[in-house]
């Protein structure tokens, strides 16, 4: 009896343990539940649903699994005929949201009521957005998921062996780790790439997502020195935007991707050579312009990388990685960098600019007569793609180009420029206006009331 008794409380207790939801349990109303991908146009969300009454509301709820300020949930309405049982359809387009990067989970659920005013809710269900066109494999290490479907599982294993060298070099030297497993999508080439994913320049070669975790790249077999560099390089991004997510502030591109390219290892001998030419020849840009993008003309563009490197590999060889870290951790709090800074180092970025450059040996900074121009706050992407174009044909490893145009902050402003004559003389002219209409009006009257006169007289 005791063991009945025993059994029974085991069978019964995890039914009285489990959560109630606030609305109906989940009806068996709901078939046909399916979402029909058109990679990388739309999906189509569809499904039957019943009730005992007519259905007076349907609502689809659907988002995608990332990295938020908050909970976040999209609605959509579609259309239907009132009835007992309706077969409802939405479709998300992605041209006009925006596409989502290969890989990402998309959730949905439907939320029903019928004209009694029960309100249902259908069981979450999830797809993965990607392709069906490839047949994708996948190989596993630490927190990394490599999927690819073009080249040898050796050419494979190469880029994951990367990968992970790239994880344990950050986890190590820039306190930077893996909390979530990175999903590595490689493409075959760039134009499969690009085929993948809307809306991206024609030189992309790769992107990081770290919203999502995942890293797209589009490496041939005979890329693989490129993509080795490629593959750390964009998981410093996701690393990187997972320690500093925030709604309150942002990460100045030079640090971004200073940390970037200095996970991979080090410059390679033309962009060392071009460095080491803009320290000779006193033309290094100002620390304080690459606080946001960098220039879209390659040979800046490519030394905006080269230095901001230099930086980054100042900062951590002088300070230490714990430093480093708590600049990550204090702007991720909300600080803007030259807080940041004073708080970590006790120097702000010209304070950090002048450091950098004795330690490099370059020329001091240039110091103006009037005060720095801050450069308008910007929404700036921790995300710059990468191009597989080489500079000027001599670079082993081809660097990022960025997409958005930044140049330096103009240091002296414009002078002010008047829009129009003062208020008190436009007054004064228009009562004048208005003073001479009026006596041009009196004599007029006056000439017509005469001439009546004179007509009037005539006829008698």
């Amino acid at each position: 009896m005791r063991r009945i008794l025993t059994l029974f409380t085991l069978l019964l207790l995890p039914s009285l343990l489990l959560p109630r939801p606030a609305f109906a349990s989940t009806p068996a109303g709901v078939t046909n539940d399916r979402a029909v991908i058109n990679f990388p146009i739309a999906v189509t969300f569809s499904a039957t649903i019943s009730a005992d009454a007519d259905i007076a509301s349907v609502v689809l709820e659907y988002g995608t699994d990332q990295l938020t300020c908050g909970e976040v949930i999209a609605k959509a309405f579609p259309q239907f005929r009132p009835d007992k049982t309706v077969n409802v359809e939405w479709t998300w387009e992605m041209r006009q949201s925006g596409s989502l990067p290969p890989g990402a989970t998309i959730w949905w659920r439907w939320r029903y009521t019928d004209s009694t005013g029960k309100e249902s809710v259908s069981a979450q269900q999830t797809v993965t957005w990607l392709d069906s066109v490839h047949k994708w494999k996948t190989l596993k290490a630490d927190k990394l998921n490599l999927h690819y479907y073009s080249g040898t599982q050796a050419f494979a294993q190469e880029l994951l062996n990367a990968a992970k060298a790239g994880l344990d070099f950050n986890r190590t030297k820039a306190g930077l780790d893996a909390e979530a497993p990175i999903d590595l999508y490689i493409y075959a080439s760039t134009n499969d790439l690009r085929d993948a994913i809307l809306y991206e320049p024609s030189w992309t070669g790769g992107q990081a997502f770290p919203d999502h975790d995942i890293v797209i790249l589009g490496i041939s077999e005979s890329e693989l020195d490129w993509g080795r560099d490629a593959i750390v390089h964009e998981i410093t991004h996701v690393l990187v935007g997972h320690l500093t997510f925030s709604c309150l502030g942002g990460v100045p591109t030079w640090l971004n991707e200073g940390l970037a390219v200095y996970s991979e290892g080090g410059l390679d001998s033309a962009s060392q050579k071009q460095l080491d030419d803009a320290i000779k020849n006193d033309t290094l840009l100002s620390v304080r312009s690459l606080s946001a993008g960098f220039s879209e003309v390659p040979s800046k563009a490519y030394l905006s990388y080269s230095q901001s490197y230099s930086i980054v590999k100042f900062l951590i060889e002088t300070y230490g990685q714990a430093k480093m870290t708590a600049l990550l951790t204090s702007l991720r709090d909300g600080a803007v960098i030259d807080d940041a800074l004073r708080q970590v180092y006790g120097f702000d970025v010209e304070g950090l600019e002048d450091a950098w450059r004795a330690a490099i040996q370059a020329k001091p900074r240039t110091v103006s007569a009037q005060p720095t121009a801050q450069p308008t706050p910007t929404y700036v992407p921790t995300i710059v793609p990468i191009s597989g174009a080489p500079l000027a044909q001599q670079a082993a490893t081809p660097l990022p180009v960025p997409t958005s145009t930044f140049g330096e902050p103009t240091s002296e402003p414009s002078p002010p420029v008047r829009s129009g004559p003062p208020l008190a003389l436009t007054l004064a002219l228009l009562g004048a206006c208005c003073v001479l209409l009026l006596i041009l009006f009196v004599v007029a009257l006056g000439i017509f009331i005469r001439a009546q006169k004179r007509k009037g007289g005539s006829h008698e």
